[in-house]
């Protein structure tokens, strides 16, 4: 229950550090903003075709009488809306951390900075991140679709699929979008995706804590926009606690396989931590 508290304590903590620093929340906000207006553009569209959409992929129904027809297309175009509305939540955290690449990066190095201590650099080209942002975006929708297929399915079990499986939904929604924020702060200090999801894995309340509530939040329209300044300063700051070095400084020593770059540096401390927990690999939303 710590663990649960402390995670969304980093919450909290991301939130009051960008109101503190009112620059860097208006800046952080630019993302946000551009990909809102990209997707209430392209659910504008979809609205005005669905109807178009429908009756274009369902010619058989052309001669069906009324008021078949018009229920028949109108249910089908209601789903068709539905279906982009829900693509668009699932996706609007993975766009807008890929098109505020540049910009949440370095909000995340202020805060790096401002708190302390090293600020670790990727030392990889802007196109470089892109790619290895958009790749990791894309696996973690695949595992998000899949664990929604799943969780689709057992939905329909009586009793159980209208109260804990509701409940497991929301755990593996805040597990993955807690995996996309701290993967700014994990991708400069040249943490994989694998070795993230194992880091976060072993700190799973931690995890919960920070992401169940933001994904709770996201529910209510534009909220999303004005909290992802304060949910990668958070992010951050929670990745400061996760990647910190051991108490034993020859444990440190050897994490820094011996001294070849910061990059490396952080890559080794975490795999450090990885080893001394003793987490299964398997057991990592693989």
């Amino acid at each position: 229950m710590h663990d649960l508290a402390a995670g969304f304590g980093y919450l909290m903590k991301g939130q009051r550090w960008v109101a503190g620093h009112g620059r860097w929340f208006g800046f952080g906000l630019l993302p946000g903003l551009v990909t809102l207006v990209l997707y209430v553009g392209a659910l504008v569209g979809l609205g005005y075709g669905a109807d178009n959409l429908t009756a274009w992929a369902t010619p058989f129904a052309d001669d069906w009488s009324s008021p078949w027809l018009g229920l028949f297309r109108g249910s089908l175009t209601v789903l068709v809306f539905a279906l982009g509305l829900f693509l668009a939540v699932i996706t609007f955290t993975a766009v807008t951390l890929l098109v505020g690449q540049p910009f949440y990066e370095s909000l995340s190095e202020e805060v790096d900075r401002a708190e302390g201590g090293e600020v670790p650099e990727s030392g990889l080209s802007l196109w470089r991140e892109l790619w290895i942002s958009a790749r990791d975006s894309l696996r973690i929708l695949v595992r998000v679709a899949l664990y929604g297929v799943l969780l689709f399915a057992l939905g329909f079990i009586p009793v159980v699929g209208q109260t804990v499986i509701p409940v497991l939904g929301f755990c593996v929604s805040g597990f993955f979008l807690a995996e996309e924020l701290t993967a700014v702060a994990l991708q400069r200090r040249g943490v994989e995706l694998k070795e993230r999801l194992r880091l976060l894995r072993g700190r799973r309340m931690l995890t919960l804590g920070f992401g169940v509530p933001l994904t709770l939040a996201f529910l209510v329209p534009f909220v999303a926009v004005f909290l992802m300044p304060g949910a990668v300063a958070g992010a951050t700051l929670m990745v400061r606690e996760l990647t910190a070095p051991p108490e034993d400084p020859s444990a440190d020593d050897d994490a820094a396989t011996g001294g070849q770059g910061t990059r490396r540096s952080h890559k080794g401390l975490v795999l450090l931590r990885l080893k001394r927990n003793n987490i299964p690999f398997f057991e990592c939303f693989r």
